[in-house]
């Protein structure tokens, strides 16, 4: 149907329609009300809080005594007649300082930004417990993880070139090959398979 409404303030607003063909011997029923959850309902008639008729003559009318910063439901019909969902509009008030905002496009902001911090969240705490979990079980595993060599009994047997029982310094030091060198050159003297 085309309903526009504008010049909305904190208590008023204008509403405009364009003239219908069935109405040309009878009236137009302006309804409206504040609870925008009608929306969801069947949009009868006796759902809306208040109703203006007004004459053919006029495609406009001028809404006063409305609450500040609340969400309208407006429809125009024909001869008091239920109306269907292109013959509404829904619409804000302004606040009583004269500033226009949108209270549910700010709660839907909200919601939003709070529904991605919760996420973001999670998904650091399902990644700092994944470190965590793969630092610990990387350690103290078999074999060590992460580069750890394993010190084999026949390793441990093998006796150096002075003589004297060989103890490895560390069986996890990354980036130092000098101690997996030595391991290996033990394991040739001992006569086993290199590690």
């Amino acid at each position: 149907m085309g309903v526009a409404v504008y010049n909305i303030s904190a208590s008023s607003a204008r509403v405009s329609w364009p003239p219908l063909a069935s109405c040309l011997d009878t009236f137009y029923s302006v309804m409206y009300s504040p609870n925008w959850n009608s929306l969801l309902m069947a949009f009868k008639r006796k759902s809306f809080m208040h109703e203006e008729r007004i004459p053919v003559s006029q495609t406009a009318t001028h809404l006063a005594n409305l609450l500040p910063q609340t969400t309208y439901l407006l429809c125009v019909t024909c001869q008091a007649a239920n109306p269907a969902r292109d013959q509404c509009q829904a619409f804000m008030t302004l606040n009583d300082n004269g500033e226009g905002q949108d209270r549910a496009g700010w709660e839907l902001g909200t919601g939003a930004w709070l529904t991605c911090c919760l996420l973001l969240l999670v998904i650091a705490a399902v990644l700092l417990w994944g470190c965590l979990h793969g630092a610990c079980t990387g350690r103290g595993g078999v074999g060590g993880g992460r580069g750890c060599s394993v010190v084999t009994d026949a390793v441990r047997s093998g006796r150096s070139s002075s003589g004297r029982l060989y103890t490895p310094r560390g069986s996890c030091d990354n980036g130092d090959q000098r101690g997996l060198h030595e391991l290996r050159t033990l394991a040739r003297l001992s006569g086993s398979e290199p590690v």
